[in-house]
């Protein structure tokens, strides 16, 4: 049954790609972001898009008095572990404040189902257990994964007293087309739109760290298969595998055909060293199994950006 959705933060990169994974489902879609970082041409042709932002409660709340969803979707988010450290305060205020506007616009329009994007690559620290599942202790070593933290303890008190079906689904390093190569989130973005254009790439630290790089077109399906499925509680959705950010960096001058300089600087505060996800409970749940491999994921990332810069700066939604 077609179900009405909100996926706040529909336009930026991860969002986008659940709205249009939810539009193919048949479900009716509206998109309610600031685009304070997101596209309006990634808003999926058959979404209703609304422009509000999640740190004001007003707003949100007209967005969902008429719509009125059944389900929701929330990966609005200041979205930078580095720019966390710089500055907690900001980031608790969109991360902890404004999912906080969502869930309480949602409870007061009767929302069935409540699904969080949270992060499993910064709400675990550096753990002893690798790959880590979901039982692992929480220790973020930036505020980042603090405030999603704190966002999980009010899904489950959300649960618990009003009878809202929540979700968290901890991502790992979610990377694909449409992640913004401006800022300093997303190091595969980055670095193929920078190998592309010619430009040196600057690794922080001595590139041995590793991450757990999942696709996003896996990620949007997670998203589906756990609203349609009825999930609640905590899942992580990532690969397994962890892949150093050197390793990923010579898949990208290969695909890139990059032929510059790869520099180094000092290593960023707040960031884990080795992380990689145990997705275990989430295949068990729902049949979820990434389907893309790094170096596939990564071919289609860099032909994306390839396709963009050709295209120009108003590229159409693809």
């Amino acid at each position: 049954m077609a179900k009405r959705v909100i996926v706040t933060g529909g336009a930026g990169f991860i969002g986008s790609h659940v709205a249009d994974a939810l539009v193919a489902r048949g479900h009716e879609v509206a998109v309610l972001d600031a685009l304070n970082t997101g596209e309006r041409g990634n808003v999926p042709t058959k979404a209703t898009f609304y422009q509000a932002d999640i740190t004001d409660p007003a707003a949100v709340r007209r967005v969902f008095a008429e719509v009125r969803p059944h389900w929701v979707d929330h990966h609005a988010a200041q979205i930078s572990v580095p720019e966390s450290t710089k500055d907690p305060v900001a980031d608790a205020q969109a991360n902890v404040v404004g999912s906080l506007a969502v869930l309480e616009a949602a409870r007061e329009t009767g929302v069935e189902h409540f699904v969080f994007a949270s992060t499993g690559g910064a709400l675990y620290g550096d753990p002893e257990k690798m790959p880590s599942d979901e039982e692992t202790p929480i220790a973020p070593l930036a505020p980042y994964g603090a405030a999603k933290a704190a966002v999980e303890v009010y899904l489950g008190m959300y649960a618990r007293t009003w009878g809202m079906r929540t979700l968290a689904l901890r991502y790992a390093n979610v990377y694909g087309p449409r992640q913004s190569p401006h800022g300093e989130a997303g190091v595969v973005a980055i670095f193929a739109a920078r190998m592309l254009s010619g430009a040196n790439s600057t690794i922080f630290g001595d590139g041995e760290q590793q991450r757990d790089f999942v696709y996003v077109d896996d990620v949007a399906l997670a998203n589906v298969l756990a609203f349609e499925r009825g999930l609640t509680g905590s899942y992580n959705v990532g690969t397994g595998v962890a892949a150093s950010v050197n390793e990923v960096t010579r898949l990208l001058v290969r695909h890139a055909g990059f032929g510059g300089q790869v520099l180094h600087a000092a290593e960023r505060p707040g960031e884990v060293r080795r992380i990689a996800l145990d997705a275990s409970r989430l295949r068990r749940a729902v049949g979820w199994e990434p389907s893309v491999s790094l170096d596939e994921g990564l071919r289609r990332t860099v032909a994306f950006f390839r396709e963009k810069a050709r295209a120009g700066p108003r590229s159409p939604h693809a």
